[in-house]
């Protein structure tokens, strides 16, 4: 589970990133679901969009996706949402401790 103060950290990093997961009117297929995991895990962060014509909201998606990738969610803004999970091997990003 996330602080506060490590979401405001993560929320800071992923301001820079470009969304890398679209998902469209296909919803959330297998194919979405292994591209987020194999970007979790290569980046750890990971930002995403909800297209128009895509039968979930950018809340609906993120929780889906939260819970078939094991990660968690960062922030939600309009159509964008942020995952983040931490490597088992050893994390990239070092989150601020309480």
């Amino acid at each position: 589970m996330l602080t506060g103060k490590q979401r405001a950290f993560l929320r800071s990093l992923a301001q820079k990133e470009e969304a890398i997961l679209y998902i469209g009117k296909a919803g959330l297929t297998e194919p979405v679901i292994a591209q987020a995991k194999e970007a979790l895990a290569a980046r750890e962060l990971i930002k995403g969009r909800v297209q128009e014509n895509c039968p979930y909201t950018a809340a609906e998606a993120q929780r889906m996706l939260c819970e078939a990738c094991g990660a968690e969610g960062v922030q939600i803004i309009g159509k964008v949402f942020v995952l983040y999970k931490s490597r088992p091997d050893g994390a990239r990003i070092q989150l601020p401790k309480d």
